[in-house]
Order: C-alpha cells, then structure tokens, then sequence
C-alpha cells in the first residue's frame, strides 16, 4: 500500500524546504530540528500532576525524569521511553504524546531524559532505563507497571523487560513496543526496499547505531539486540510496526521470537505508514490512530488486571 495522502504531503513539505539527510547532520543539529516540532505538536491534554525530578543511577549521576498524572486516582504507570536513535529526545519533545497516553489510559506517565549518544554510548541508555524502571517501581509500589516506548525507546523498554526477568523483578505486566529496534541486522528485507527509505532510511539507522555501539562487536548483546536475547518469561505484548519501516522486519522478527517462546503477543501493521508517524501528534492523522491503538490495549491489559486474570 502507498503511504497515506498526510505523510506523503508531509514529506513533500520537508522537501520543499531543503535540508541535509540525517546522517549528513550532526547531533546538535538534529536534535534542533526536532525541537522545531514541539509548537506543532501543541501542549497536549491538561494533567492532574506534573512533577519533573532527578532519579539517581547506578553510576553516580542522575537523570530528569518527567511524571504525567491525569488524575489524583491512576489506573496503573506507563515508563514511556522515547525514541531517537539513543541521540535525540527529551521530555519536552514527547510531552504532547505522553500527555495523550496519560489522559486516555488514566495512567501516570514516567517519561525518563535517559543520556544520549554520542556523549553517552553504550550501556548507558539501557542502564539509565533500567535504574528508572526500579526507582518507577518502588515510587509506585501498587500500582500495575508497564513498560514501553518507540523505535530506540522500544529497544529499551523490552531490554528492560528482559532485565527484569533476568534478575527476578520488578514485575512488569505489560510492555508496548512501536515499531522497536531489535536488531543490528541493516540488511533485511525491510531495509533493502527502497520504498521505506523515506524520513528514516538505512544510511540514517547506520549512523545511529555507529553512535550508540561504535564498538561493533557489542551489538550481539542482548542489551543491545533484544532479538538475540531470551523472550522467555516476558509480559504480555502489543507491537505496533509502521508499513513502510526499515525496521519493519525486524519487528515481525521479534513478534515471532516473542511467539515462540509463549508470550502473549499482538501485533498490529499500520498501513500506509512510515517509521515515525506515531509521534507526530497532532500533524499526521496516523499518530492519532496509532495512540488510539495503545491506549486501547493499555486500558484493556489493565481491565484483565483488575479481574485478576
């Protein structure tokens, strides 16, 4: 299927306006682009509670973390961790979207300023994660805990979950991953069709993974390759995989290993779509859909939850 009349209008727009390719850019450049997008986003729905604190890690530093709570009586709490390429992303970017999820699900938000690349490379996103996820869990003990995130935030949150499993807790019930890095596999098919080389292309995906891992020989990780790891023991998981995405296979590729290994899976392909669509709230109407599609399955989970099942 083509992609839908908004994204191909979009990508026309950006056209039009020049610019360099991503991986022609530096960091500091991208990441004011990006920036560029938080007017059109909007503020978002209006919440309960909006803390912005500083949780430790295990290095010694700390991380901002921004709290979204829609109402004084949360349903459960979502870590969202956003997405970017491990390079780019901050609270302010996601917090249209965050709010979104909030206000639908009725669940805290936990949106973490986990360190970037390339000042910060790996392990430290993924050990940034994984100290919020346990200071997440014991600031609020109670409550249902999920997991999730996009693109690079996908790969962490499902790193996180199989830390969890890998050293016994804390329990997450749930893990939300839209259209999630899981591999530093750039030659399969999904990055080979030259109709998904659109806002994010092979080349891009290349130079964010050269950032992140410059020490190549990490990338077999499963902290690093979730699909190289164990799916065994996982929560229940929704995948949202954008149609034309360079990381489309591998996203079907873990929904597969997820399978296998006896976990609740749901996957669902958004047509017409690009990788990136679901966090341009307000701009594409795919976002919209595409946050409908979470929501929904976050407040469905936490309906079985609340039966017990």
């Amino acid at each position: 299927m083509a992609l839908d009349e908004a994204t191909a209008g979009f990508l026309a727009q950006a056209a039009e306006g020049g610019g360099k390719p991503l991986h022609e850019m530096t960091p500091h450049e991208v990441r004011a682009m990006n920036d560029e997008f938080i007017a059109m986003y909007g503020p978002g729905p209006a919440m309960a509670t909006v803390e912005n604190v500083s949780v430790p890690t295990g290095d010694g530093e700390a991380i901002n973390v921004r709290i979204l709570t829609p109402t004084d009586d949360p349903a459960g709490v979502l870590i969202y961790f956003h997405g970017g390429g491990w390079m780019v992303g901050t609270a302010d970017q996601f917090d249209a979207l965050a709010r979104t999820i909030a206000a639908n699900t009725g669940c805290t938000v936990v949106l973490p300023e986990y360190r970037l690349a390339p000042e910060h490379v790996y392990p430290t996103a993924s050990n940034d994660a994984w100290d919020v996820t346990r200071w997440t869990a014991e600031r609020f003990s109670g409550l249902p805990l999920m997991v999730g995130g996009d693109s690079s935030g996908g790969n962490l949150a499902t790193v996180t979950a199989q830390r969890a499993v890998r050293e016994g807790g804390p329990a997450i019930s749930l893990q939300v991953l839209v259209y999630p890095v899981t591999d530093s596999d750039h030659d399969t098919d999904s990055y080979l069709d030259p109709e998904n080389q659109l806002m994010l292309d092979k080349q891009a995906m290349v130079w964010f993974w050269d950032l992140y891992t410059p020490d190549a020989a990490t990338r077999a990780n499963w902290d690093v390759s979730p699909l190289q790891g164990d799916a065994a023991g996982l929560p229940p998981t929704s995948i949202l995989i954008a149609e034309h995405d360079v990381l489309r296979s591998e996203g079907e590729a873990y929904a597969a290993k997820l399978e296998a290994a006896g976990v609740p899976v749901h996957t669902r392909v958004f047509d017409g779509q690009m990788h990136g669509f679901f966090q341009f709230v307000n701009i594409l109407p795919g976002s919209a859909a595409g946050i409908d599609h979470v929501c929904s399955t976050v407040t469905a989970h936490l309906a079985t939850v609340g039966e017990g099942v």
